[in-house]
């Protein structure tokens, strides 16, 4: 089966005959055509007959022999009105959420809002799915994460800032055969890693200090994700005891996966781990998120989600422990739930690690 009839199958269930689908990543993931486009009109209408349609800016670099219709427009041209033509009027038009106001609008003129649905759930959750292609790009991704954090410990050095490691790990990355990165890396000394999405400036490494990174790559397409966090020539008992907390928070959650259990009970797992020593409210974002071809994709784990776990599904875990002004700690893997169980995707070590460094 491919995406598309996947996708369609997932339509169906909301009693839909077309879709238009918007976001250049989905459209990506269902015809390999990648196109950013800016400011310009970019979609693939999704049809029943199977006569689907790609909308097309002549900017764009396409091949023409791309098995899908198209419609060639050029910045002068009524792109909406081209649209229009090939949409059944007498069926409801499903779109996503990523359909821009100003193209959705002339859609709409002369129509009741009855005549749209948003349909963004047929293409999230089959995303959600990862096939084998997909897993087995997944695996390579966090496999390079894991050789680049083995490089990353080994920059730990007295003297050295937060950006000077920051900027060393793209070139870690493209030697390594990733294509860059997945998202802006995260590197925070000390009491910077309180703050879970400190981004790194100029703060200077010194003895004592804890050692957090999140950092991810894209290969082929697809990303990874990981933290790790260390310390640099000593640890004192607080930080030794919030870092045991957070490792066994993330080892129980990854314990329990399985197809069936609850997303949520994964977060409450991990949390009320936490809460029960005292650190309930320094544990201050949900337990994981969903990735792929976007470092962010449709899906979390959170005490809000109760959607069970299914094969295929690939989310982090990521339970941490942050006191302002003071230290963090998060520990993250990501995972692929499997047909009777869990498969983790990174191997760097979780044991609590002090740097001697230089």
């Amino acid at each position: 089966m491919t995406r598309i009839d996947r996708v369609f199958k997932a339509m169906e269930k909301q009693g839909l005959s077309q879709m238009l689908v918007t976001d250049p990543v989905s459209v990506f993931y269902m015809t390999g055509i990648q196109v950013e486009p800016g400011e310009r009109f970019f979609a693939l209408l999704l049809k029943e007959n199977g006569e689907h349609v790609l909308f097309l800016n002549h900017l764009f670099n396409v091949p023409e022999e791309a098995p899908f219709g198209k419609v060639w427009y050029s910045d002068t041209d009524p792109v909406m009105e081209y649209v229009k033509e090939q949409i059944d009027d007498s069926r409801v038009l499903g779109v996503d959420k990523d359909l821009k106001a100003r193209f959705l609008l002339p859609l709409m003129e002369g129509k009741t809002t009855e005549n749209f649905v948003n349909a963004s759930l047929a293409v999230d959750l089959t995303r959600g799915i990862k096939d084998a292609d997909e897993q087995a790009k997944m695996r390579a991704a966090s496999a390079i994460n894991d050789q680049a954090m083995e490089r990353l410990y080994g920059l730990v050095r007295k003297g050295t800032t937060e950006r000077e490691i920051a900027d060393r790990l793209l070139e870690i990355y493209l030697e390594l055969g990733a294509e860059g990165f997945s998202f802006p890396p995260i590197v925070s000394f000390g009491a910077n890693a309180a703050d879970p999405h400190h981004m790194p400036d100029d703060t200077v490494l010194t003895p004592g200090d804890v050692v957090l990174f999140d950092v991810g790559c894209v290969k082929d397409g697809y990303c990874s994700d990981m933290t790790r966090t260390v310390y640099y020539k000593k640890a004192t008992e607080q930080n030794r005891e919030i870092y045991e907390l957070v490792r066994r928070a993330n080892e129980a959650a990854i314990a329990k996966i399985k197809p069936g259990v609850p997303l949520c009970e994964l977060d409450r797992t991990a949390r009320n781990i936490i809460a029960e020593a005292g650190y309930g409210e320094n544990f201050n974002h949900r337990l994981g998120h969903f990735i792929g071809l976007s470092e962010h994709e449709f899906g979390d784990v959170s005490l809000a989600n109760e959607q069970t776990a299914e094969p295929g599904m690939i989310f982090s875990i990521e339970p941490g422990i942050y006191l302002a002004g003071e230290t963090g700690v998060r520990i993250e893997d990501l995972v692929l739930v499997t047909p009777d169980g869990v498969e983790v995707l990174n191997h760097y070590t979780k044991e609590l690690t002090i740097i001697a460094g230089k």
